[in-house]
């Protein structure tokens, strides 16, 4: 493993332990030129991605970048670091399943906006104003009464549930 450091691939594994519900390797790691500490990270991928942009670019996947948009998304709101990292774990595994080694941005979009759709809606919208390039007031508009609807809803399912009737059964009329 290179050194972040000083670019050394001399580095020696002082610590390994399960990390993110076993689904990962956390190794701590020491430059035996320099000296620096440094965490790495080992993942089972299931299969290689390639990520075909809107100008038909093809890149490969980078979990590391998934993460980061899910995380500016979700800033300054009150969820867990490892509900993020189970989300994102979650659409990686989903998108490696699908059986498609090649993958649209459009198709990633769609798969985190749903998956924060139902996480935080402030970082549902704020994820699909830059997704779906907002160009003005009345686009935020229209996916706040999308949310608000859905919200409403939920109201009259969990009140339906709590009145003693089960889920998505209306309670009978009187």
């Amino acid at each position: 493993m290179r050194c972040p450091f000083c670019g050394s691939e001399n580095s020696q594994v002082k610590d390994s332990r399960p990390s993110d519900e076993n689904s990962a390797i956390r190794r701590r790691r020491v430059c035996s030129d320099c000296g620096g500490r440094f965490t790495t990270f080992e993942r089972v991928q299931l299969r290689e991605l390639t990520v075909v942009k809107r100008s038909g670019r093809r890149v490969p996947f980078e979990r590391d970048k998934l993460e980061r948009s899910v995380q500016i998304a979700l800033r300054k709101r009150p969820i867990e670091p490892e509900r993020i990292e189970r989300l994102v774990t979650g659409l990686v595994r989903q998108l490696e399943s699908s059986g498609e080694t090649e993958i649209t941005s459009a198709e990633i979009g769609e798969l985190v906006m749903a998956a924060l759709r139902e996480l935080d809606p402030v970082a549902y919208v704020r994820f699909a104003s830059v997704y779906r390039d907002f160009r003005d007031a009345s686009d935020f508009q229209a996916v706040l009464r999308d949310i608000a609807s859905d919200l409403s809803d939920r109201r009259l399912r969990d009140d339906t549930y709590a009145a003693g009737s089960p889920p998505d059964v209306p309670a009978a009329k009187k």
